[in-house]
Parts: structure tokens; sequence; C-alpha cells
């Protein structure tokens, strides 16, 4: 075992060729977001790289959200399934 052999791509091992964009992107995004932070720190202070992270979090935050719930499975068989019993036994009730 090679010990640090992933340092700097930690997603070496279990990464596939389609994700190999998708960590470029990611470490570009950080690299650049940590060089604006820096410097709005340096020339602003750090009251609006605090305000600036909040709303990126607070965005990053709904769109997880709502993925996480979107993927969710709804199940509308059990709910309509009471109601068509409740048709059919009308149904048979009338038929009487």
């Amino acid at each position: 075992t090679v010990v640090g052999d992933t340092v700097g791509d930690p997603f070496k091992d279990t990464s596939s060729v389609s994700l190999n964009p998708i960590i470029k992107f990611t470490t570009l995004f950080g690299l650049l977001a940590v060089e604006l932070a820096v410097k709005l720190t340096a020339t602003s202070g750090s009251g609006v790289t605090r305000a600036l992270a909040l709303v990126f979090f607070a965005v990053s935050y709904f769109f997880v959200y709502r993925s996480f719930y979107g993927m969710r499975i709804r199940t509308t068989a059990a709910v309509e399934e009471p109601a068509s019993a409740a048709a059919a036994d009308k149904t048979r009730a009338s038929a009487r």
C-alpha cells in the first residue's frame, strides 16, 4: 500500500471517466472561491465574505433539499387504493 497516493485527488480510486469533469469543475470552483474570499476579506473586511458565504450556503441548501425530496418515490397507489376500494363497495351495494 502506498501511503498518500490519493493526495490531491481523493476520488481517484472511486471515480469513473464520467466523474472526471465534475471533479475538475469542483476543484476549480473551490480554488476560485477561496481566491475571491481572500481578496474580499482583505479589501472589504470579513462582513462581506460572511454575508456571501451565508447566501451561497442558503442557495446550495435549497437545491440539495429540493433534489433530495425530488428523488423520493411518491406512493400514489397507496393513496388511491382505499378510494377505489370504497368505490367498489358502493358499486356492489348499488347492484344489490
